[in-house]
């Protein structure tokens, strides 16, 4: 086949199956490629060979997907090359393991939906640069435009240095560099990087942790006596990446201290933006920056762009990353890198200085480039497993310094990801208020699936009938009230509808510590969905609580709203796969937002009562958002989880916006909700300015 056709970069095979018995069954003869059609039948990809350069492009397998590696291999190389081969021959025996093929469907199924993803939301931040024929996936092509439209170019970088010598403080940014066994070119680069920057007032503090190759000396060496700036220990013994950091940390003399990997990049005008910062807040005590990544090719790839401080989010991943950028006071403080955290250690050291301080700032450029490669850590969750055992205990120390007992357990197939599930204090009274109209068997699958299923000991439910008129719904709350007499009351409230008014009129009338507001075309699927609620909102920081809810046919309705999107507000990865972790995570993780539908929306009565309840001004629409805003002017952080899950049949009681007279309401709803909070609507705080306005997915704003 590579005779006849050198271009090829994947090759794949017909196959078989074999059992115990060495008896051969079930032949699978696959279809020549086609792009359009390969994933109906992805069950079978065995044989497989795969051009080299494209295998190490890529990062190589990615942990999380034990299970079908191949699979998953082979679904993101064929997305980058059209250079793909059948040989119509039965060249592999595939064993016959039950116990192994389920578990390699569920894996597969999630590899698949990754990949649909990909392709159908053009989501950025999956895909990988480059292939035989020099062209671009669609995400890396808009990311390269990105960074056309948004890279600093010489004229700016030249302007840049002369503000730079203009600043009133100039800061010593003291850069620390652990080393082991750099490859050479790598370092130097690592290095190069650091001298390039256009802002002079640095110290680059190097530990070289016992390095066996023999070229790192000489090169440290070198760069010393070429650089003043430049300093250099020689640790007698290995002591690990902690260890090595505190000893490169012990040569500081710098007001604030950044991190930087032995083989990473930073950009020419990184330091710059950080001392731009300081100038601008000069009681900052941690920054950190947005991110990409950096390929054995020397291509820029999945780039990462944040949110600003999140420390709900930062509790589930640590997605802060790189640049960070730390007064080096603080680092004293709290002792600098601990001993046992390796992998994790930059997560637990910034868990540990944030409890220390509030004046965490994020700049949402570009400024580190992270190195790919298959040993690093960049390239795959399994180059460095011990990683996250190490930063699960982090987490749950954190938990037990700040007295919020709690228990961590990563996110399955998706290390790197945590979810904590804090203890409850007090099983006080949850109200679950409902508000209806007609629809009877729709309200009595919600009241069904909370009676049924839910498991919190303590809850009541209010439903608040707005006028309804047909014979069945009445059957079906007296049927409720009968049944459940201590935990179901009904309040008739027939006014013309006012999603504010009913609900404000319902937490009037409920006796609970906890409101939650519930649509009646919602259905609970977790049992414990209200104790997952709670656990959060018992919080003293935590305002409106948001779960993840699904359409009929498990694709996400909402995991948080994005302000902005839609050119006013919308839902975070609607229409995605369930199975998505989302970009960044936040999908499979606690995520704080600036606001969740009322669909099912917990909060504290005392929140709600603070924030005014709901706008009654907004009827119909924007008033979840315009009472989460609210509670966020409070001070409160509201948060969005993964595994308080319900299905919601969308509007089902009162329509879509779908008439002359209800796009005007909600024109005119819009307008009162722009006038009030017109800054966060245009810049999302959880969320990036990078990012679409104009779709869920979280691609690339060009």
């Amino acid at each position: 086949m590579l005779n006849r056709h050198p271009e090829a970069d994947v090759i794949y095979s017909d196959e078989d199956k074999v059992d115990d018995a060495d008896n051969i069954q079930q032949p699978l003869f696959k279809q020549d490629w086609n792009p359009e059609t390969f994933l109906f039948w992805m069950e079978g990809y065995q044989l497989g060979a795969y051009r080299r350069s494209l295998v190490k492009s890529s990062g190589g397998f990615r942990n999380g997907f034990d299970s079908c590696l191949d699979c998953d291999l082979f679904l993101r190389l064929v997305e980058v090359t059209s250079q793909v081969f059948r040989i119509p021959k039965i060249l592999y025996h595939r064993r016959i393991d039950s116990a192994a093929a389920e578990l390699r469907q569920e894996a597969s199924k999630i590899a698949i939906a990754e990949a649909i993803q990909r392709r159908g939301t053009r989501k950025p931040g999956l895909e990988f640069a480059g292939n035989a024929t020099g062209e671009l996936p669609k995400p890396v092509e808009d990311y390269h435009q990105w960074l056309k439209e948004n890279f600093p170019r010489a004229d700016e970088l030249r302007s840049m240095a002369r503000a730079a010598a203009a600043l009133q403080h100039n800061p010593r940014i003291s850069i620390v560099m652990p080393a082991y066994n750099t490859p050479e070119v790598y370092l130097r680069e690592a290095i190069d990087s650091v001298r390039n920057q256009i802002y002079p007032h640095w110290e680059l503090c190097i530990a070289d942790d016992a390095s066996t190759a023999e070229h790192i000396k000489p090169i440290l060496e070198e760069y010393a006596e070429l650089d003043a700036r430049i300093k250099v220990v020689f640790r007698a013994e290995n002591g690990h990446i902690s260890a090595a950091s505190n000893s490169a940390i012990a040569l500081a003399t710098g007001e604030f201290i950044a991190l930087l990997d032995h083989d990473d990049l930073l950009t020419p005008d990184a330091l710059y933006q950080v001392a731009l910062l300081i100038n601008r807040h000069p009681k900052v005590d941690a920054i950190y920056s947005d991110e990409d990544k950096i390929d054995e090719l020397g291509m820029l790839r999945d780039p990462f762009f944040k949110p600003e401080w999140s420390p709900d989010s930062f509790l589930s991943r640590m997605y802060v990353g790189h640049l960070g950028v730390y007064r080096r006071s603080l680092i004293q403080e709290i002792g600098g890198f601990r001993l046992g955290y390796e992998g994790s250690q930059d997560y637990d050291l910034v868990l540990r200085l944030t409890e220390k301080t509030e004046n965490i700032f994020h700049i949402p450029k570009i400024l580190y480039h992270w190195r790919i490669h298959l040993e690093s850590a960049a390239s795959s969750a399994e180059a460095k497993p011990y990683a996250y055992k190490a930063a699960q205990k982090a987490i749950a120390e954190a938990l037990e310094r700040r007295g919020e007992p709690g228990e961590v357990s990563m996110v399955p197939l998706y290390l790197g990801h945590y979810v904590i599930r804090y203890k409850i204090s007090d099983y006080k009274r949850v109200s679950i208020i409902i508000p209806t109209r007609d629809l009877g068997d729709v309200l009595n699958q919600c009241l069904e699936s909370i009676f049924s299923k839910s498991t919190y000991p303590n809850y009541e439910v209010l439903v608040i009938d707005n006028g309804s008129t047909e014979p069945e719904t009445a059957e079906v709350i007296a049927r409720w009230a009968a049944k459940e007499p201590n935990r179901f009351r009904c309040y008739p409230l027939d006014i013309p509808f006012n999603f504010s008014k009913i609900n404000n009129y319902a937490a009037g009338k409920a006796e609970g510590d906890y409101l939650l507001f519930l649509n009646n075309d919602t259905e609970a699927i977790a049992p414990d969905w209200i104790e997952a609620m709670v656990e959060q909102a018992q919080r003293p920081s935590i305002g409106a609580v948001g779960a993840l809810l699904l359409y009929p046919d498990k694709t996400i309705q909402h995991a948080g709203v994005i302000l902005g999107l839609g050119g006013l507000a919308a839902h975070s990865h609607q229409y995605l796969p369930s199975i998505t972790p989302g970009y960044g995570g936040h999908v499979i993780s606690i995520s704080n937002v600036s606001a969740v539908t009322a669909a099912c929306l917990m909060c504290r009565r005392e929140v709600f009562e603070s924030a005014g309840g709901f706008n009654e001004e907004l009827a119909f629409a924007y008033n979840d958002v315009d009472l989460c805003l609210k509670i966020g002017d409070r001070g409160y952080r509201n948060i969005y989880l993964p595994h308080a899950v319900l299905y919601h049949h969308e509007s089902r009681s009162r329509g879509y916006e779908d008439t002359p007279a209800k796009q005007e309401r909600l024109r005119q709803e819009a307008e009162i909700l722009k006038s009030k909070w017109p800054k966060l609507i245009e810049n999302d705080p959880c969320y990036s300015p990078h990012l679409t306005r104009g779709r869920a997915d979280y691609s690339i704003r060009v």
